[in-house]
């Protein structure tokens, strides 16, 4: 009974070397980022992605008045666009909203904000999220029956040359 229990927690061991480590060697944490931006201005801000790649983005004004109503002054409009000035997402007079997209082409993507004339000019901040590529990954669709199956043949096997050396 002890050398199956050893030789599971020896399974295990091996799955994290394996499978998780490089996993997480390859991820990044993507953080979203806060713009500041003032009336009657614009700021952009680019991303280099490759053809084909997945995109999602999601931003909204930072309330500068917390559990009040956004004030009027706060509304922020945005264009994201390819390489080639091909236009993905377009919002006007908006003070939140999301895009996705999947990249016809590789190159630096950018994404324009920009926020109407105010008197007085007052300070926008925009909290801002755009991931692409393996950053939006649904790993749980990677995890298929047929990989888990096949992954743990290899690694009985990786498992049974180490644990019987020639």
């Amino acid at each position: 009974m002890r050398s199956s229990i050893y030789r599971g927690d020896h399974l295990l061991l091996l799955l994290l070397v394996v499978v998780v480590a490089p996993w997480l060697l390859i991820c990044r944490t993507v953080e979203s980022v806060q713009l500041e931006l003032k009336s009657g201005h614009t700021k952009c801000i680019s991303d280099e992605i490759s053809e084909n790649a997945m995109t999602v983005g999601n931003y909204f004004i930072v309330n500068p008045n917390e559990g009040s109503p956004m004030p009027d002054s706060h509304k922020i409009s945005l264009r994201v666009g390819s390489p080639s000035g091909n236009s993905y997402h377009y919002a006007e007079t908006v003070d939140s909203g999301n895009f996705w997209f999947t990249a016809e082409e590789a190159g630096d993507y950018t994404a324009c904000f920009w926020a109407i004339d105010h008197t007085p000019e007052v300070t926008l901040i925009i909290d801002f999220d755009w991931k692409s590529g393996v950053a939006i990954k649904d790993w749980s669709m990677v995890a298929k029956k047929g990989h888990i199956e096949a992954m743990e043949l290899e690694l009985k096997k990786l498992f049974d040359t180490l644990s019987h050396p020639l």
